[in-house]
């Protein structure tokens, strides 16, 4: 986070100077940066997110993220892994998914599968994911958003 301070006149001493500074250390404390992936359900519906991704040349699906209505949650904690996540989310509220071309392995509950393979013969459903570049970002946010509206992602 940056924070730009503008004071409306010119410092005369050091130290006045120095407690400025140690003034606005202490009040604007210096957080770390944060590495996240995120996603942002900006519509009126509670929504269901999986992602997949590959990592050390093995594919991992994950989900289900419940994500109520207009908030956003962390699907992946820290720097980002890989360059490419891949997204599928379902309208709890109104049905509908926002999906891809991009095949993996889900289930109907909470799962962790790695593979993305023979998904039916190992007992798993399939679904598209859509693809998310972070472009070699450190950190990255999807935004769910109604049909109508501009965003990653479409129903």
């Amino acid at each position: 986070m940056t924070a730009s301070i503008r004071f409306g006149s010119k410092l005369t001493s050091g130290a006045g100077a120095a407690m400025i500074a140690a003034f606005a250390f202490l009040a604007f404390p210096v957080t770390p940066a944060h590495a996240d992936l995120r996603l942002c359900n900006k519509t009126t519906s509670r929504v269901g997110v999986a992602i997949g991704y590959k990592e050390r040349q093995r594919w991992t699906t994950e989900g289900w993220w419940n994500v109520a209505a207009n908030t956003c949650e962390t699907l992946v904690s820290g720097t980002l892994v890989s360059r490419y996540y891949y997204v599928y989310a379902v309208d709890y509220d109104l049905g509908g998914e926002w999906s891809g071309k991009y095949t993996m392995c889900t289930r109907d509950r909470m799962f962790t599968i790695e593979g993305i393979e023979d998904c039916i013969a190992r007992g798993y459903d399939r679904a598209g994911f859509f693809e998310v570049d972070t472009g070699e970002q450190t950190s990255w946010t999807v935004q769910l958003t109604e049909p109508t509206q501009q965003g990653n992602g479409a129903r």
